[in-house]
């Protein structure tokens, strides 16, 4: 960061959307693993899903910051090929739970792998001082993340550790 600059970390940030960018070049957006592509979109669905198993639309939509009907839509192609499954809430005979299928937990689990075997790769190619202070600085970024979004639509996929 330039102590300078009129806009404190645009420098930092700049440097980051880049690192962001490399990251979505090396992971190949999910699109090449076995279980099918999935939008960006729906990928966050998964992820929700995923830390918050049963969870109604609405409240889905409220975490997604979306419309019913967008996230509904969501949802139903999610359903279609198998990743998520509705089924009567055990609260609210209105309401109806959201639940990754095994299909979905297994497309995440391949997802995750893929995506930390391609990091491990290019982690494994920096010195372990650069290797130790990248995780220091993530951890760091995780956290202020997470704290950012507390109060926002973000929070349970925001949430998620390592």
């Amino acid at each position: 960061m330039d102590p300078a600059s009129p806009f404190p970390g645009r420098d930092d940030a700049t440097t980051a959307s880049s690192v962001v960018e490399l990251l979505e070049v090396l992971w190949g957006g999910g699109r090449d693993l076995a279980a099918g592509p999935v939008s960006v979109s729906q990928l966050r669905v998964l992820y929700v899903l995923a830390e918050s198993d049963g969870i109604n639309l609405r409240t889905l939509t409220e975490t997604l910051d979306s419309r019913p009907s967008s996230v509904s839509r969501l949802c139903d192609r999610l359903e279609a090929i198998g990743l998520v499954q509705r089924s009567a809430s055990t609260t609210s005979r209105r309401e109806l739970q959201l639940h990754l299928t095994a299909a979905g937990l297994a497309f995440l689990d391949e997802l995750r792998t893929a995506r930390e075997q391609a990091l491990a790769e290019v982690l494994d190619a920096m010195p372990a001082a650069d290797r130790r202070a990248l995780v220091t600085g993530l951890k760091a970024f995780r956290t202020a993340t997470v704290r950012q979004t507390a109060g926002d639509a973000a929070g349970p996929a925001a949430a998620r550790t390592a």
